[in-house]
């Protein structure tokens, strides 16, 4: 559990250290082009995403991510597999001290103040819509590819989903509360006033909720291959009875 819990803190570390890093980059890079700045933000995000699945997914599973351990114990409970309750809370602690680091981390990399709360607002309903469809979306992808025996393809499928959610969702595609919260810690492109953050973590909780109940309803069993969330883990594969 050590190991797994190491792997999820270093993980989400590099993941947020790459969405604020690549952030700071692009503004330097293109000054004035916004557009062009979230083009390189997001392909760097999508790029980094996939190697690090790659890299830590046979140790933890990769999840990065709150939403998908939560996903994970709930669709997984009934059939015994997935993480457990206790589990679940050291992913979560884990995965968010891991991101609050992450953004440190890439602010020091750039001569920043290692922590500096943003300023950047982001609020509206419209905005919210947009993590519920990013959040529930990225949920339905994980477990439709693990149920229908693809979970090979997450590194590239979960970068590819996030990198394109970038730009058809309204807010960007935060989809992740831990990286939610670490991104508060930098007043650079990527970030999102601490006073946004509640109302965002409220909407990937509604996407929670959404796309869960989409891969219940289309994968009724998909909890039965919890345990290869997000990619296969042959250790607890060999537990199982």
């Amino acid at each position: 559990m050590t190991r797994r819990v190491l792997a999820e803190f270093v993980g989400t570390a590099l993941l947020a250290a790459a969405v604020v890093g690549s952030g700071i980059m692009a503004t330097r890079l293109s000054p004035g082009d916004v557009g062009l700045q979230l083009l390189e933000n997001s392909l760097a995000t999508a790029f980094a995403l996939g190697a690090l699945i790659l890299t830590f997914g046979p140790v933890s599973g990769a999840h990065f991510n709150p939403v998908v351990s939560a996903a994970d114990w709930w669709l997984g409970r009934r059939h015994g597999t997935g993480l457990t309750g206790k589990e679940l809370g050291c992913y979560v602690a884990a995965q968010t001290g891991g991101a609050v680091a992450g953004t440190a981390l890439a602010n020091a990399m750039f001569d920043l103040v290692p922590v500096a709360l943003s300023t950047t607002s982001r609020t509206g309903t419209h905005l919210w819509l947009g993590e519920v469809v990013a959040t529930g979306g990225l949920l339905l992808l994980i477990f439709a590819l693990v149920r229908s025996g693809r979970a090979a393809v997450a590194p590239a499928a979960v970068g590819a989903y996030i990198g394109a959610a970038y730009w058809f969702t309204s807010s960007t595609s935060f989809a992740n509360p831990a990286v939610t919260i670490g991104r508060a810690f930098t007043d650079t492109f990527a970030g999102i006033a601490p006073a946004s953050v509640p109302a965002y973590l409220g909407a990937q909780l509604a996407g929670l909720l959404v796309g869960t109940s989409l891969v219940a309803a289309l994968y009724p069993h998909a909890g039965a291959d919890a345990d290869d969330v997000v990619v296969p883990q042959p250790s607890h594969r060999m537990e199982r009875p």
